[in-house]
């Protein structure tokens, strides 16, 4: 009797064990929309240290590092790039596992509302629109010079020679692609794996920032970082840009030309991600974009994305934006229901 009993106790304990493991996965599904949602509202303020600098950082002080201990050969180089690489990469995904783990076990509440802090931090939405915006008040109410000046800080391109479309363009084309490596990609590595897996990506495409320029400095140990971050950006610059086709329904934008330019156009680049979501942006508002653009003082030959039934105006840059949010907010939607999903599978 009494071993029966002990043995109902221990299948009741399970059952509760097991019941409140689901239903904290279940609430955790939430730091998603709930961070997507403080960025929407808070954005990056410039009084807040943003954790991608501290990545930054990191991947400066390990270059530094790691060049004075290889040999300045091209074997050297590529050496010393593979080793950065997963430095950084088991860095950005273990620190903040250990810490948002030990925060859990702690304390379910704690790490619920970090993990949510964090998510909103590595999301860009707003940053984007704000700097964008920017763009188009110095286009609108300011000089040429200043319109420059402005986009120069979104930009890898060379800015002092651009024209008021040139400006245009550039700042369409930036909301373009960062809607996929600064908002979408991110998302969908949040729902996947969690905080620590966000910031992995986040590494990921800080090290492409820095360290992927085809110049002699970096060609050789940029390489694996370049690399790497266009595997990691390979499904979600392909999500991006349907979830941009279908955003343009919500947003009151040509979605038949959005899903004939992204067909047509999504291979149009250097990159196999960068024109995916710069195809259905150009679709989307009936111009043109991309083609030929200097970069530190050097002409690159590129090919243009769309078809110029308009040309461009200022006011794309608001419809841009507009999109860009269309597709986020479905981004969330799509994302949330992946979670849910993993976390039922696996959790």
């Amino acid at each position: 009797m009494f071993e029966q009993l002990q043995d109902l106790l221990c299948r009741k304990y399970r059952l509760e064990h097991r019941w409140n493991e689901g239903a904290t996965n279940m609430i955790r599904l939430f730091t998603l929309p709930a961070g997507f949602l403080l960025d929407l509202l808070m954005g990056d303020p410039r009084w807040l240290y943003h954790p991608v600098c501290l990545i930054g950082k990191l991947i400066s002080v390990l270059e530094k590092g790691i060049r004075k201990v290889f040999p300045k050969s091209e074997k050297g180089e590529l050496a010393g790039g593979v080793l950065e690489v997963i430095l950084v990469c088991l860095i950005t995904f273990l620190v903040p596992f250990g810490i948002i783990h030990l925060l859990y076990k702690w304390n379910f509440w704690v790490g619920f509302v970090l993990e949510t802090f964090w998510c909103g931090q590595l999301l860009a939405t707003k940053s984007l629109k704000d700097e964008s915006m920017k763009v188009y008040d110095r286009l609108k109410n300011g000089t040429i010079e200043e319109a420059r000046y402005a986009v120069s800080m979104i930009v890898g391109r060379d800015t002092q020679s651009l024209t008021e479309e040139g400006v245009t363009k550039a700042a369409v084309e930036t909301v373009a692609e960062n809607s996929s490596d600064g908002i979408i990609a991110p998302m969908l590595y949040m729902a996947i794996g969690g905080i620590p897996l966000m910031f992995l990506y986040k590494g990921i495409n800080t090290m492409d920032s820095m360290l992927g320029y085809k110049n002699d400095k970096y060609l050789y140990f940029g390489r694996c970082a370049a690399k790497l971050d266009d595997v990691a950006n390979y499904i979600p610059a392909r999500i991006s840009g349907w979830l941009m086709v279908a955003g343009t329904v919500f947003a009151g934008m040509n979605t038949k030309n959005a899903a004939k330019i992204y067909r047509r156009d999504r291979r149009n680049h250097a990159s196999p991600n960068s024109a995916q979501t710069e195809a259905a942006m150009a679709g989307a508002l009936d111009v043109q974009l991309a083609g030929n653009a200097y970069y530190f003082g050097k002409l690159y030959e590129k090919p243009t994305i769309g078809d110029p039934i308009r040309p461009i105006e200022p006011e794309d840059i608001k419809r841009a934006n507009r999109l860009m949010y269309a597709a986020s907010t479905l981004g969330v939607v799509v994302f949330l229901l992946i979670s849910g999903a993993v976390r039922m599978l696996f959790f």
